[in-house]
């Protein structure tokens, strides 16, 4: 018996509203509550999150942090990329192992590991006072410098996969035919190959700023308790002091404001990627 479309759909569609919908729906109806027994309806919580000046700090550090780890992993990464496309296929493998290899990895023990690197004694400031660039240890663990150098090398992996995915599609051919017609090497990267990787390295972008918006063992483990970030805040209403409301309210906001970010820099690349798709095939 041949099964009808939305009779195959079912199973993912139950999935979805079991595990995903359900619990959303339960955490907006906690949020509704003014006090910590869930004993009173209404939208103090809300009012307390809303009206206070802190919060919203808090909010905009936490979209400010996944952007400028966006930025840094970018920077790094988009060569590493192309050092991959321009290796041999034996190097490949052995490259794409390499970039694969630290989500083999628990994400604490990354991130236990950063701490060896960024302490006073660590390799950086072991490197730097070698070098004489600073007579002292700098500080950078609880800073934000350390945070965003460890979520760069933490999250790297969720840029590379898909921006390389796109890039070892990309024909070799339109690089040979842009320096043929006297393009430069840079002319033909920024003119030919970047508009073209432009989707992967959107669906990278998106994944690095969620996962680095949210990681609460990195940005709590490296962070302290001098960078509070939404995650903290919701950690800390929710299992230190007991108010779920409030900590309901943090996890919403969290939720709804990063999603708009990631609407926001997907519908920003999906412009950029048709404009320069259509420049690069009128060029």
């Amino acid at each position: 018996m041949r099964l009808a479309e939305w009779q195959l759909a079912m199973p993912l569609t139950l999935a979805f509203a079991a595990f995903f919908l359900a619990p959303l729906l339960i955490l907006a109806a906690i949020s509704t509550f003014d006090d910590d027994q869930l004993a009173r309806v209404g939208f103090a919580q809300w009012i307390k999150f809303l009206g206070d000046p802190f919060y919203w700090r808090v909010v905009r550090d936490t979209l400010a942090l996944g952007l400028m780890t966006v930025a840094a992993t970018v920077l790094v990464g988009f060569p590493l990329a192309l050092v991959f496309v321009e290796a041999s296929p034996r190097w490949q493998r052995v490259l794409l192992f390499v970039i694969v290899l630290p989500l083999l990895t628990s994400v604490v023990v990354r991130t236990f590991a950063w701490i060896v690197i960024l302490g006073q004694e660590g390799v950086i400031n072991r490197t730097i006072m070698a070098l004489g660039l600073s007579p002292a240890p700098l500080r950078l663990l609880q800073t934000e410098f350390g945070l965003i150098l460890a979520l760069t090398q933490i999250e790297m992996p969720l840029l590379l996969l898909p921006l390389l995915g796109v890039m070892s599609r990309l024909d070799p051919a339109l690089g040979d035919a842009s320096q043929a017609l006297g393009a430069s090497r840079w002319r033909t990267l920024f003119r030919v190959t970047l508009p073209l990787a432009v989707p992967g390295l959107v669906s990278g972008c998106l994944l690095v700023f969620a996962s680095s918006t949210t990681a609460f063992i990195s940005q709590s483990v490296i962070g302290g308790n001098r960078l509070v970030y939404l995650p903290l805040v919701i950690w800390q209403q929710s299992l230190v002091v007991y108010n779920w409301p409030l900590a309901a309210v943090a996890a919403l906001t969290l939720l709804v404001s990063v999603s708009a970010c990631v609407v926001a820099i997907s519908a920003l690349g999906r412009q950029i990627a048709g404009g320069r798709a259509a420049g690069v095939a009128h060029g």
